[in-house]
């Protein structure tokens, strides 16, 4: 075995937090014309480190190879854009954005939250390493930078005059091997008056609600606010406030700024966040030793309801196709064996297989063509939006199946 080391304080890392078995890579979707052929498959194991108290995975994959065609657009959900809305709406009152200002955002994907600025005549700047996905934000208008954001890129950014007043970075934290680097960037690229805004999800979440299907190779690490606080100011910046958002399950939303930027005092809930986690258990190892217990149980209430629904004659199909429920799929063994079928909103995975699995993905309306019995719903942290625009299963009897944190039926 190779010995890993932690990617903010490059600790040696020897405890386990889960070990998922064997996955493939959760967002390489199978094409017909690739079922006869093998599929790579890479230990899904995650550390935590006892000096830092970041989760991590090991590195099988660069990000240059997961992302050079990506399948996740974020355009293809409805809550999650009014969410960027607001969001957009909120920070240009608080922190007075006007057309004199520059908001960079880092992974910008298919353009989903520079619009909404755009739209108030705000100068925006995208940076997307995916070329299919940043095609998509161009035809938005959205003028987008086809790189992976490091201080090399940050530099060219800085020597051609670009600086950010508002730098984002939402649910790409995760994805970021290099974190010292990529911090380092962030940095680099941030106006002395500038205001980074980052989401992520949160570990506590993660734990307190058995999220283990959110754990992926292309999620290279899972953050405490108490780890980020610290990956921060060894870059010399001061987080001075966080927000806790439903979004993704349970997600962080933080501020940050040159440290030695008087503006924007540090707020209460940086303090009370610090102090809820440490009382939690975030730096204790034992808490960590406990939680790999709660993900057997859940994975054997999952399957042994799904086999007693089998042998009774009913029919399930599944909903999404997300990187998350690839992860709970091969972690329990569930294939079309178990599902039929699944759905997907996204013209770019429809007609395509799900990794490992090899389940079929077909269009929503699919499932008024076969009525399924159940729907397991893959994206639950959308469950609402999904049982609202699915709705019509009712017609014929068909319930719902949320699998986290714990298995539930909705009628």
């Amino acid at each position: 075995m190779r010995t890993q080391y932690c990617r903010v304080c490059g600790n040696e890392l020897s405890y386990t937090f889960v070990d998922l078995g064997l996955s493939p890579l959760a967002n390489s979707y199978v094409s017909s014309s690739k079922l006869q052929q093998m599929e790579p498959m890479y230990p899904l194991r995650t550390f935590v480190c006892e000096h830092c108290f970041l989760v991590q995975v090991e590195e099988f994959e660069s990000p240059q190879h997961i992302f050079e065609d990506y399948a996740y657009f974020s355009s293809f959900s409805d809550s999650w854009l009014e969410h960027c809305s607001n969001y957009a709406t909120k920070v240009t009152r608080q922190f007075k954005l006007s057309s004199e200002s520059n908001v960079i955002e880092i992974a910008s994907n298919d353009g989903y939250l520079l619009q909404y600025f755009q739209r108030q005549h705000i100068s925006v700047v995208g940076i997307e390493p995916a070329v299919n996905v940043a095609k998509e934000a161009e035809k938005k208008g959205i003028p987008t930078i086809v790189d992976f954001f490091g201080p090399a890129l940050a530099q060219k950014l800085v020597s051609d005059g670009v600086r950010a007043d508002l730098l984002i970075g939402n649910n790409v934290l995760a994805h970021v091997p290099e974190l010292n680097d990529f911090v380092k960037g962030m940095k680099m690229l941030l106006c002395e008056s500038g205001v980074i805004t980052m989401e992520f999800p949160h570990l506590m979440k993660l734990i307190q609600q058995c999220q283990f299907d959110t754990i992926y190779h292309e999620h290279y690490s899972y953050f405490s606010f108490t780890t980020v606080y610290q990956l921060f100011e060894k870059h010399g910046l001061q987080l001075f406030d966080v927000e806790e958002l439903v979004t993704h399950g349970g997600s962080l939303r933080i501020y940050a700024k040159h440290i030695d930027n008087p503006e924007h005092p540090i707020t209460e809930n940086v303090g009370s966040l610090l102090r809820e986690e440490e009382t939690f258990g975030i730096k204790s190892m034992e808490m960590y030793q406990k939680y790999k217990e709660e993900v057997k149980k859940l994975r054997r209430q999952l399957v042994r309801f799904l086999v007693d629904l089998k042998d009774s004659g009913k029919t399930i199909a599944g909903y999404g196709a997300p990187a998350k429920g690839n992860t709970l799929l091969n972690y329990c063994g569930l294939d079309k064996d178990f599902l039929d079928y699944t759905v997907d909103r996204s013209p770019h995975k429809q007609n395509m297989f799900l990794p490992g699995s090899r389940i079929p993905i077909y269009s929503p309306d699919y499932l008024k063509e076969t009525r399924p019995d159940y729907v397991l719903i893959l994206p639950w942290n959308l469950k609402y939006e999904i049982i609202e625009q699915t709705e019509y299963i009712r017609e014929w009897g068909g319930k719902w199946i949320v699998p986290i944190p714990v298995v539930e039926v909705i009628n």
